[in-house]
């Protein structure tokens, strides 16, 4: 008797396992993951393989063949939410589409995570000098808004008029007879 309890919990068992597999936004590459000092080590060795990056956006522009955005690389949280920290950036990356994409749609400021393949490197000038950006062709973009973020929930702290153990703001208000 006692060695016939986990029958019925098997079921239940496997169904949160197989919860707990289930993917998120599309944003995972398979395989091993590309980090962004490997690709700015040696960005045409990993040509066309999958990558996942994320930053701040810096600037977005419209060229004739492509859409090109500038951004601040970022560590990716595991949710593959960049980390707010600037100070932790490894260096800069060039992101393209050659679809249309508005630039007034992610301005400069935008958090966002780019999956897509890498395409080698483009010698920009930054300030006064040139800087060699890896670039990563967009295949999905996720922007991440400050509505995002989970709220904050402050305790109660102040007076209150029902200072009983039975009066409290926490409390239904019965009467100490019921």
């Amino acid at each position: 008797m006692l060695t016939r309890w986990w029958i019925p919990t098997l079921p239940v068992v496997l169904l949160i396992a197989s919860g707990c597999a289930t993917t998120g936004d599309g944003l995972e590459s398979p395989g091993p993951r590309l980090t962004y000092a490997q690709v700015k080590a040696a960005p045409e060795m990993y040509r066309g393989q999958p990558i996942t990056l994320g930053g701040k956006i810096l600037s977005a522009k419209r060229l004739k063949e492509e859409t090109r955005i500038e951004i601040l690389q970022l560590p990716l949280a595991s949710s593959q939410k960049p980390t707010m920290d600037l100070s932790t950036s490894q260096g800069r990356f060039v992101a393209t589409k050659k679809e249309f994409l508005d630039p007034a749609t992610i301005p400069a400021g935008t958090f966002v995570t780019i999956t897509g393949e890498a395409a080698g490197s483009v010698v920009l000038p930054l300030d006064e000098t040139d800087y060699a950006y890896p670039v990563v062709e967009i295949k999905t973009m996720r922007v991440w808004s400050k509505e995002e973020e989970p709220p904050r929930i402050r305790p109660y702290i102040g007076p209150s008029p029902y200072w009983g153990p039975y009066w409290s703001p926490y409390w239904r208000p019965w009467p100490y007879y019921w």
